[in-house]
Order: structure tokens, then sequence, then C-alpha cells
């Protein structure tokens, strides 16, 4: 009797998608920031961060210690209130149109089938997690770290790329209770989420 009950209630599939690269055509990171502070503002902290993100690419700083040099600059010390307010406003605003349209097709198409479908990405969650919820999507992202309600400009834990993404989906859900498993990313970071599944798809809706 437990074992078909536990059968009964056991959801067969779970569906892991990467957010930037693999269902939208565009940065999130840059794009939000563009609409949040405007193209000036934006083109000239692209100049005074130049460095930070050059030395990045040389693997000279890490990825999170880059992404928190951009927030700070751009962020720090924000309000969460008028943090926040960006994000929704960018969700319905500008969000629908970097969505690549293969990609909003395979998650619908999975919601018929009845998977549970959670996103799983670097970019903060605040911009990810009001789309996302729209379409009842999970969503597991960056945090940011938040002091006195406003952002400090660093992330809260470690930033959500590479390992961290299975860290934070194991932390979250029991892996072992899905029969199928099935990824969607497009870099290297992605790599150990979709090493996970039982069927993964790289970089497949371009």
């Amino acid at each position: 009797m437990n074992t078909e009950n536990s059968h009964s209630t056991r959801k067969h599939k779970l569906v892991l998608f990467d957010f930037d690269g693999t269902l939208t055509h565009k940065d999130t990171l840059f794009e939000f920031t563009r609409y949040a502070v405007g193209n000036a503002r934006f083109i000239f902290g692209l100049m005074v961060l130049a460095l930070p993100l050059v030395l990045q690419k040389l693997k000279v700083v890490t990825a999170q210690q880059a992404k928190e040099i951009f927030l700070s600059h751009y962020f720090g010390n924000t309000s969460l209130e008028d943090f926040n307010a960006l994000c929704n406003s960018f969700c319905a605003e500008v969000l629908p149109s970097l969505i690549r349209h293969k990609a909003m097709d395979a998650i619908l198409q999975h919601q018929k089938e009845g998977g549970r479908i959670i996103i799983i990405s670097a970019s903060p969650a605040n911009w990810i997690r009001p789309w996302a919820s729209k379409y009842k999507i999970e969503t597991i992202a960056t945090e940011l770290e938040i002091q006195n309600n406003r952002l400090t400009g660093k992330i809260a834990g470690a930033n959500c790329n590479g390992e961290e993404k299975v860290n934070r989906l194991k932390a979250m859900v029991d892996i072992t209770q899905y029969d199928t498993i099935i990824a969607y990313g497009d870099t290297a970071g992605d790599l150990p989420m979709l090493n996970l599944a039982n069927k993964k798809f790289f970089k497949p809706f371009r």
C-alpha cells in the first residue's frame, strides 16, 4: 500500500532551464541595467568597469567578484523597494521580447505534459521570479545581499553558476523522486546541471 501511494504521488518529470542565453537571446544583467539606469549611464559605467570585466575574462578575478563590482557600481545602496519596482517593470515591459519563441514553446509543452519546471540562473532572482511566477515556474537564482533594506552590491552566498546550480537544486528538491530529468543550457556554467539529466540539450533553441 505504501509503495503504491508513494508511486502515485511521484512527479515523473523535472525540467531545468538555464535563463540567460538559453531562454533569452540576450544577457539580462546587461539589459536590465541598461533599462534601470539609462543608456548614457550604462555605457559610461562599462567604460569605468572595463578593467574588472577584462580581468574576469582572463580569470584573474572570479565571475562572482566581477559581478559584485558591476552590481555595486550601478545598484549599491539602492533601496530594495525601488530595485524590485524596476525589476517588475522590466519583466512587464522588456523581458517578454527577450524570450526565445522556441524556448517558450518548450516550456508550454512541458507544462502540458505535467513536468515540474525550474529556472536555475546566475542572474539575480529579482527580475526572473516575477516573470517566471506568471507562468507558475519555480526559480533558483543568485540572491542579492540586503542590509537595512538596501542593496549592498554584494551577492548573498554564492553566485548561482556551475556546481552551485546543482548545490542549490539539491538543497530544494529531492531529485531522486523524479524518473526523468531534462535540462537545457548554453554555457560551461550549465554543464554540472546538464550532467544531472537523463536528457540534456545544449543551445537547443538557436
